[in-house]
């Protein structure tokens, strides 16, 4: 287990726990059942008491835990048939971005999500879940290709933002962002989309434009990092706590503000804790999401997606 900063004081607990067990597996005489199960009983309320009230700092910690479930993790629980799709037929494929046919629950469907990888040389390969031009525009040719065939969309989003190295902003990283975008607003299939992790600036809007939009409860939706908003704002990357308190970047903050449509539980302690149970929930909630938009026309659904948006911006000015 890789424990969070704010989880050092169950970390102690846990570790005090295991050393008692370690020790009665050499030595068998002894009976530390009582003392280990105590314990486990401290440690679980440790757990509940942490997660009661979380601060939003600690919310950005944990939607970067390294043990969440990523994309690939709900592409192999929830989907089946899966058929991956590579490339932007102009430079390369970007691993950042997996995207393919699929069928959930049976159903036909295009799905595309930011994959951060699980160990070191994954996430080298998947350049950490941030998105090259490459990467959009293969979301582009999938959205395309869902329209076409009058598939719904399923995205799944879970970046730190769009890649922003020199050769990404030579190849047209904002353009391809910008028509990834344009290309949500524009298609008349059901779009779901569902905050898994981080949703980092253009990088997570680029797929996330959608008719409808979930968060699992720890994760973070923003238009800048803590980190990068305490930069501008103090000169000082170490104010990230008092950047991530005023950017309501919550899932409770958001659906406050309107900004998504639900917000999907997760077990005590967060995804990390129970990857199966929350790979589940998320499923009940696309299930959930596409059965409202099932059977609408073409037309309602860009309307409903446009209007949807256009509202936000109508609401942060009247408020």
């Amino acid at each position: 287990m890789n424990y969070l900063d704010f989880e050092k004081p169950l970390a102690e607990i846990e570790g005090k726990a295991e050393e008692l067990r370690s020790l009665a597996r050499t030595n068998p005489q002894m009976d530390v059942g009582k003392e280990a199960e105590a314990l486990d009983k401290k440690a679980d309320q440790a757990l509940k008491d942490l997660y009661k009230s979380l601060t939003a700092w600690q919310k950005c910690q944990v939607a970067r835990h390294p043990d969440r479930p990523h994309c690939r993790d709900y592409i192999d629980g929830l989907f089946s048939e899966f058929t991956p799709l590579a490339g932007d037929r102009n430079f390369a494929d970007d691993h950042a971005v997996m995207g393919g046919l699929a069928r959930f629950n049976d159903q036909a469907v295009v799905v595309i999500g930011h994959e951060k990888g699980h160990d070191t040389k994954s996430r080298i390969e998947r350049n950490f879940g941030m998105a090259r031009p490459e990467g959009y525009r293969k979301a582009i040719r999938l959205m395309d290709l869902a329209d076409r065939f009058r598939l719904p969309v399923i995205t799944l989003i879970d970046t730190p933002g769009a890649y922003p190295g020199k050769g990404a902003e030579e190849r047209g990283q904002a353009e391809a962002i910008a028509r990834s975008t344009e290309k949500c607003l524009e298609i008349g299939v059901p779009l779901v989309s569902v905050v898994i992790g981080e949703g980092g600036s253009g990088g997570a809007v680029a797929f996330a434009t959608a008719n409808r939009i979930a968060m699992l409860e720890h994760s973070v939706y923003s238009v800048i990092s803590p980190e990068g908003c305490a930069s501008i704002l103090w000169k000082d990357a170490e104010k990230m706590r008092e950047a991530a308190e005023a950017l309501r970047l919550t899932a409770q903050d958001l659906q406050k503000l309107g900004i998504i449509d639900r917000i999907v539980k997760e077990p005590v302690g967060g995804a990390q804790r129970g990857r199966k149970e929350t790979v589940e929930a998320v499923g009940k909630a696309i299930e959930a999401m596409l059965k409202e938009l099932a059977g609408k026309k073409a037309d309602w659904l860009v309307k409903d997606r446009r209007t949807k948006f256009l509202d936000m911006g109508a609401k942060g000015l009247a408020a």
